[in-house]
């Protein structure tokens, strides 16, 4: 092999690892936008057929771009009273019982990464025994009532509010954390409560975003508390009324009360299509506004403190 042709090889060496750079980079490109519409598919499944005529769904129900846009099933939710009461009571539920759930969180879990701290093992030991033993559903129906509880927004709110399993992982999250932060505020007279606010608080923001995003999920997703804890209609979060709305609309329930609505005929499957979007996209515009913090905390308290 010639002196020209070992520099031309060298040369050429850079171009082609580019290509192959670029080759492999497509083809992740192109097999995570595949398996995005993929995920993607069943939500615009559920939308496309929200505002698709019954006719022509049945005509060919794998057809997704319909003739005519029919939003008569969206009118006739916004005129059924409990869509709103729905929606009322579980922002109320979600935004409050998200709040106090943090709230106890940072601190309970704070505290609990002091080995000084007396009684710690023990107060360990019965959070991690109530993980896997508690009193049942019956009990904690008695408990809800002897609480005077009952038929109250708050029994939908304060049986969550703080998880032994995410509490542990808390903890271990702040464990991870430099010790040297905290001696350094002490040094400079900063007492707990204000080292718990102004550093531990801000390190762990991305557990902290994570958390929330779990428990918005659990608490926006909840109805099961609703069904054991009131009798009253006003009190049933939105996902209670998708549930009947979906499982159990027919002839009778709630199919007589929207139909009290003077309204033209919708056929339920349609209604149904439109009752899970607009129960399912308020959770979903959080997810962009939180995802920065949610990737860093993914795996929070992963590491045993």
């Amino acid at each position: 092999m010639s002196l020209l042709s070992i520099k031309k090889e060298k040369a050429l060496r850079p171009y082609r690892k580019s290509l192959v750079d670029t080759a492999y980079h497509i083809f992740i490109y192109v097999l995570l936008t595949l398996f995005a519409l993929i995920c993607l598919y069943p939500l615009l499944y559920v939308f496309i057929y929200s505002l698709t005529p019954y006719a022509e769904y049945i005509e060919n129900p794998m057809k997704m771009i319909p003739n005519t846009l029919d939003f008569s099933a969206y009118k006739k939710l916004l005129n059924f009273p409990l869509i709103y009461s729905g929606y009322r009571i579980t922002l109320i539920i979600t935004c409050i019982g998200t709040l106090l759930n943090i709230t106890l969180l940072c601190l309970t879990a704070y505290p609990l990464t002091k080995h000084d701290l007396k009684g710690r093992s023990i107060i360990l030991g019965g959070i991690t025994f109530t993980m896997f033993f508690n009193g049942g559903m019956i009990p904690n129906f008695y408990l809800i009532q002897n609480l005077k509880l009952y038929d109250s927004i708050w029994a939908l709110i304060l049986p969550g509010c703080l998880g032994a399993y995410n509490l542990i992982l808390m903890k271990n999250f702040i464990a991870q954390l430099p010790a040297s932060l905290e001696e350094s505020a002490y040094i400079d007279g900063a007492n707990e409560f204000q080292v718990l606010w102004k550093i531990i608080i801000p390190l762990s923001k991305p557990a902290i975003a994570t958390f929330v995003i779990f428990h918005m999920v659990a608490q926006w997703n909840s109805y099961f508390n609703a069904i054991l804890y009131t009798s009253s209609r006003k009190l049933w979060p939105l996902m209670l009324v998708l549930r009947e709305m979906v499982v159990e609309v027919s002839g009778a329930g709630l199919s007589n009360e929207v139909a009290a609505a003077d309204m033209a005929y919708v056929n339920t499957f349609t209604l149904k299509m439109a009752t899970i979007i607009i129960c399912v996209l308020p959770i979903l515009c959080v997810y962009p506004f939180m995802q920065r913090y949610f990737t860093k905390g993914i795996l929070v308290g992963s590491v045993k403190g």
